[in-house]
């Protein structure tokens, strides 16, 4: 079965994702803007080269940091399937741009029952979606699901990428609160076009999508709220241009700065309403959250963070629902 109905109902299902990077042949200015604290020197002495190929023991540290993540969730008796990696000829195609396969929360996203492809801003991950198609034809075609995907973005020159036409509509923008559908829009991912295609898709189904502008230094909108049960989430307020969305004015809050935010501060993942994940760096967070009756397991996720993603962004539900 796949439906996902909200962001912390119990996870049943789930695709965790793997970790596989490659530094673009010609670097150009906003092509590693993703990524925290870029060294444009480093960028260009690695062009071309496949991360682990550059730093054999952060990528073993990188993939035992997912291993021990799905320890964690299979505990709970979540299932976790893995996406397979990336063939030669998939990165070859996408090796001017560099290729990714590293956050499975972006390419696509499951909102109820429709399972949605995305439509992705970079260029080196325009791609990431291939290696989970295999999942797909397990899990998706199956299953009395939607499955749909975005339209293809249009194509630009090189420059400033808040002005790309799009549509773009990306995974960890997303969340789902019942029937209301919130989207981030900071101008490097999701945009006002990808989240207007985004709610006609959905209406129909009696969905309300509603566009969050956020501050232009957060990457998507897990980066700035993380709903960890019914009335509690982990926010930045600094994050929100027009304020916290109405439906969630009244919730408690745990706040973090936005510097917090720019290091994944609320970028956790609920397994349940009482079970929570996050890296041992914000446990401050998790003591907050352990005096609303929460559970907080802690994972060390340093080098998934370095990416510019967390937890939240290493997954994606096929199945969360009570």
């Amino acid at each position: 079965m796949v439906y996902v109905e909200n962001e912390f109902a119990p996870l049943q299902k789930v695709i965790l994702a793997v970790s596989e990077f490659g530094f673009p042949k010609a670097v150009r200015a906003d092509d590693l803007r993703f990524l925290p604290d870029t060294n444009t020197e480093s960028d260009v002495a690695n062009a071309g080269k496949d991360f682990a190929e550059v730093y054999p023991e952060q990528q073993k540290a990188w993939d035992l940091e997912r291993s021990n993540f799905a320890a964690v969730l299979e505990k709970y008796g979540v299932e976790v399937l893995r996406p397979r990696l990336l063939t030669n000829l998939e990165k070859e195609v996408g090796a001017d741009d560099g290729y990714a396969n590293f956050f499975v929360r972006d390419p696509f996203f499951t909102v109820g029952h429709a399972v949605i492809e995305g439509s992705l801003r970079f260029l080196q991950r325009r791609n990431e979606i291939l290696p989970i198609r295999d999942i797909f034809e397990q899990q998706v075609y199956p299953d009395d699901c939607l499955y749909v995907a975005a339209p293809k973005p249009a194509i630009h020159d090189h420059g400033d990428l808040s002005r790309w036409h799009g549509p773009f509509i990306e995974g960890g923008d997303v969340l789902v609160l019942g029937k209301q559908v919130f989207v981030g829009n900071s101008g490097l991912a999701s945009n006002s076009l990808g989240i207007r295609w985004l709610s006609k898709l959905l209406k129909s189904y009696g969905y309300q999508v509603e566009e969050i502008r956020l501050h232009p230094d957060i990457l998507h909108l897990d980066c700035a709220l993380g709903l960890i049960r019914e009335g509690l989430m982990v926010v930045c307020e600094d994050a929100f241009l027009d304020g916290i969305p109405e439906h969630l004015k009244q919730w408690d809050k745990i706040n973090v700065t936005l510097s917090e935010a720019g290091q994944l501060a609320t970028n956790g993942l609920p397994i349940n309403p009482n079970v929570y994940i996050t890296d041992p760096v914000f446990k401050p967070i998790g003591d907050k959250l352990s005096l609303y009756g929460i559970d907080v397991e802690y994972v060390d996720f340093q080098i998934s963070r370095s990416f510019g993603g967390s937890f939240r962004c290493s997954t994606q539900p096929l199945l969360r629902r009570f």
